[in-house]
């Protein structure tokens, strides 16, 4: 029940293979259906999409018939997962701290992987990589679990099967062991069923960042986006910036 091999989450990684069943696409619908309209008026008639993190690509799914889609991500076995189910995107590997591609796009969206990072340098290395390939004009959606305003710790849990035998359920304990850092904790626990009816138990650990709403908006003014905070139905902040015109 090892937590992280070689210094990676599991969950991206090893156990990658089962995202289908933690977090799939259909999870995904009703925020995407929130996030959509948002991404559209973030830039005048936006065509291309970048999004940095992208992870399995379950909310991006809901934007291919909306967006030319190029999805990156730092797990080469979650890029594998997400070109499974979005066939037709781009998909490179990178880090959304150092990414460079050497063009840009209508709009740039970070969803929750922006949440591993866990320091203002970091978060600041990611707002310039989105900065970097943004157009003039363009815009930035990014969409954090949450701020420090906002934080709760809380206990969820869920899992689907698949029709080949396979299921998953999964605890995830979320906790801020140190409420005067920037961190927060969270702990999985998953049973894992495979096709031939064995069951086992595996863990992971994850540390998130969480900084104040005013920092957020400062960091991203001062790296080149004046962007505003708006909550969303479930009391979550979403950053949106337009790239100001050369």
């Amino acid at each position: 029940m090892a937590v992280m091999r070689d210094g990676r989450h599991r969950l991206y990684s090893d156990l990658a293979t089962w995202w289908p069943l933690f977090s799939p696409p259909s999870h995904y619908a009703e925020e995407a259906a929130d996030v959509l309209p948002r991404l559209q008026a973030a830039a005048d008639a936006p065509r291309t999409l970048l999004e940095l993190g992208s992870g399995g690509g379950s909310l991006a799914s809901h934007f291919k018939d909306h967006f030319q889609l190029t999805l990156t991500d730092r797990s080469e076995q979650m890029l594998e997962v997400s070109r499974r189910v979005n066939p037709d995107a781009e998909h490179v590997a990178g880090d959304m701290r150092t990414l460079d591609l050497g063009r840009q796009f209508d709009i740039v969206m970070i969803h929750d992987a922006v949440m591993y990072l866990t320091d203002e340098a970091s978060l600041r290395a990611a707002f310039r990589t989105a900065f970097r390939h943004c157009r003039p004009g363009g815009g930035v959606v990014i969409l954090p679990d949450c701020v420090s305003e906002t934080f709760e710790a809380q206990t969820e849990s869920g899992g689907e099967d698949s029709p080949d035998g396979r299921g998953l359920r999964y605890l995830e304990w979320i906790w801020d062991p140190q409420p005067d850092d920037h961190t927060y904790r969270a702990v999985f626990s998953f049973l894992l069923r495979e096709r031939d009816g064995s069951v086992r138990v595996e863990m992971d650990q994850h540390e998130y960042g969480v900084f104040p709403r005013a920092a957020w908006l400062q960091w991203l003014r001062e790296e080149g986006f004046p962007a505003t905070s708006e909550l969303d139905r479930w009391n979550r902040d979403i950053f949106t910036a337009r790239k100001l015109l050369a």
